[in-house]
């Protein structure tokens, strides 16, 4: 992996990981589009995930800091915020290791993957319509809430439909969004709790997807890690600004629709060949969702040499395949 492919990997992961588009399927179409495979990738895809990771901190680091004040008996608001996300974090740390084999085993496919994403931005169109019918402001108990007044139960609410985000191509912060305007809260606020959910959710996912791949991890590029972490900081921060600012004026259709737009774009590539990726390929985790993305190794017919792949040909040629101890037929006669 060069430099540019670290930048732009860096820019997809940064800007997709808390959009509610799914940032594993760019991700996919990322890898797919420049040709890279293999376990190394898919370590080099769980690492820049710290830096989106790290953008959070740093923008929310005022909230961050309450929290710890709260553990110390200092500040009650972020003692109550800092048991809402361990609440909410509990069912994704029990369930995540324990189903995370058996969903790669049986659900990454392309059409599932697919389903997930058309599903989805169907759910997205949905739920801003229903929100608006469902709660309105006022004091009663049908008004809106913020990351304040959010309930242990709602908080529980939002961590066990997390959890749904492992199946591929759902999208983590989708089902925290939504899950958090299910229970009352406004689009910007669902939002920032989805990002402060993350810190534990994709913190403790990239450990262990990290611990996962250990053996590849120690093949990667020190330049290039350090490049896509510091891309994808840059880019999550920009992007986390840009959806709170979005979310308050606006709803959730447009991801709803480019959701969609995304699903018929998978379909057309997957089933028309353009790119694949199935169980036997490389695996690629960001966050709750994981799916295997590579490139189908090209199989070739044997020619002189039936032990070693190499390219048919309708006359013998002196160039092969490997270099190998072959003897060729006569032709001189």
């Amino acid at each position: 992996m060069d430099i540019f492919q670290a930048i732009i990997l860096g820019i997809v992961e940064g800007i997709t990981e808390y959009l509610p588009i799914s940032s594993t399927g760019h991700l996919i179409l990322t890898q797919s589009w420049m040709g890279l495979s293999g376990e190394a990738n898919n370590a080099y895809s769980i690492v820049i995930q710290g830096g989106a990771i790290l953008a959070v901190l740093g923008l929310y680091r005022k909230r961050v800091l309450t929290m710890i004040q709260g553990f110390l008996g200092k500040h009650a608001e972020g003692l109550k915020l800092a048991i809402n996300l361990i609440i909410a974090f509990i069912p994704a740390a029990i369930l995540g290791p324990l189903f995370d084999d058996k969903i790669e085993a049986l659900l990454f496919h392309p059409t599932p993957v697919v389903l997930a994403l058309g599903i989805g931005g169907v759910l997205m169109l949905f739920a801003a319509k229903w929100q608006r019918n469902a709660y309105h402001e006022g004091t009663d108990s049908k008004s809106f809430i913020d990351i304040a007044h959010l309930t242990w139960k709602k908080a529980l609410i939002i961590g066990l439909l997390q959890c749904i985000a492992m199946v591929p191509g759902t999208s983590r912060s989708m089902m925290t969004i939504v899950g958090g305007m299910a229970v009352g809260m406004k689009p910007k606020h669902a939002a920032e709790f989805s990002f402060l959910l993350g810190l534990p959710t994709l913190g403790g996912a990239t450990v262990f997807k990290l611990f996962k791949n250990s053996d590849a991890l120690a093949t990667l590029d020190y330049t290039s890690m350090i490049v896509g972490i510091v891309v994808s900081f840059i880019a999550a921060a920009i992007a986390i600004k840009w959806l709170v600012a979005y979310l308050s004026k606006h709803g959730l259709a447009l991801f709803g629709w480019y959701r969609i737009a995304l699903a018929i774009v998978f379909a057309i590539g997957i089933y028309g060949g353009y790119f694949t990726f199935g169980n036997n390929a490389s695996s690629t985790s960001t966050g709750g969702e994981e799916i295997s993305s590579t490139a189908v190794p090209v199989t070739f017919k044997n020619d002189h040499c039936p032990a070693l792949p190499v390219a048919d040909h309708v006359e013998f040629s002196s160039i092969t395949g490997p270099t190998t101890v072959c003897q060729w037929p006569d032709v001189s006669t």
